[in-house]
């Protein structure tokens, strides 16, 4: 049954650098400690984000639901969306709510963690009825940017309710988005395979063009230097971009066949990881520039987005309705 909602009417090119696999560490003591947390069948969690207070939200696409997950006792909540409901991205706002972005909808959509309310802001009529959004990020004044992978992106400011929507350079493909630590706007584009840059303001995109042509740029993530951090799908490279210096360097992952799908920086610099290719979780030190695997238990894990805080990386895993997460050992 589904629950009733509120509707809210440049470039300094370097070669591709490649290096060796670190083996994780056998010693069990030091290895990070992992768990899997198993979903009801059919939730096909898309994407998680950890809350204020440790608690874990996951957008069950296939159902149209909010996934909450109490990490300690492993008791799940779930929680319709609306009708025709398809949650593709969710974060955790600066006011420490859930946010979706909802492709069935064709709108952004909040949850109140306390109440569980549902609150739907649609799409502009003339944006209507699907543009395959895809993920959301805040910028520093606290609106919510969001991409479409038909061709657009775009803003709602969830204060006034004003939501404005801008055609994309290049067509079809934004997919990854970012806010670093000044507020700023990044997105990437998986078809057109850039990176972007959004006056805020304005809505303008400045595109940045990675040295690897074609490589399908598909998540995109800011460290703490608001260097933007990228995962290339069609090349199997991560790259990185460093607006102060106008460079990038990039490096392909281990194996043959590496397809990087999600990426996310934890707040130590960690460089986290998803390879389709290896059906594993990768974490990147930029200081020693090596790579250190967990593969998952299971076969086809499709890990499309993974999200953390200090200590610990949490990750859905799509393929299997399962939620994990690797506790790591924080600088």
């Amino acid at each position: 049954m589904r629950l009733p909602v509120r509707l809210a009417l440049t470039l300094a090119l370097v070669p591709t650098l490649s290096f060796a696999l670190l083996p994780a560490r056998a010693d069990a003591e030091e290895r990070p400690s992992q768990r899997y947390y198993e979903l009801p069948k059919g939730d096909y969690p898309h994407d998680v984000a950890v809350g204020p207070a440790g608690e874990v939200w996951y957008a069950g696409q296939r159902l149209g639901i909010a996934g909450r997950l109490d990490p300690e006792t492993g008791a799940i909540e779930r929680i319709p969306l609306g009708q025709g409901s398809s949650p593709h991205g969710v974060i955790v706002g600066p006011d420490g709510a859930p946010w979706f972005t909802d492709g069935g909808q064709n709108a952004i959509v909040r949850v109140d963690p306390a109440t569980k309310a549902v609150k739907v802001w649609p799409l502009p009529p003339e944006r209507m009825p699907y543009v395959n959004l895809n993920t959301a990020a805040f910028d520093g004044k606290g609106r919510i940017w969001f991409t479409g992978q038909n061709g657009v992106y775009g803003r709602l400011d969830p204060k006034t309710g004003d939501m404005r929507v801008w055609d994309a350079p290049k067509g079809r493909g934004p997919y990854g988005i970012t806010g670093t630590p000044r507020g700023d706007i990044w997105f990437v584009s998986l078809a057109g395979s850039y990176l972007a840059q959004v006056d805020l303001e304005s809505g303008a995109a400045t595109v940045h063009e990675p040295p690897t042509r074609n490589q399908g740029a598909r998540r995109v993530w800011s460290d703490s230097k608001g260097r933007l951090w990228i995962s290339e799908w069609n090349s199997g490279h991560v790259s990185v971009y460093d607006p102060a210096a106008a460079s990038w360097k990039t490096w392909r992952l281990p194996g043959d066949k590496p397809r990087t799908y999600a990426v996310w920086v934890d707040p130590d610099d960690g460089v986290w990881l998803t390879d389709w290719g290896a059906n594993a979780v990768l974490r990147f030190d930029p200081k020693t520039e090596r790579f250190e695997s967990f593969p998952s238990d299971r076969p086809g894990a499709n890990v499309r987005q993974l999200l953390g805080r200090k200590g610990e990386a949490w990750i859905a895993e799509s393929g299997t309705d399962r939620v994990r997460v690797i506790r790591y050992d924080a600088k």
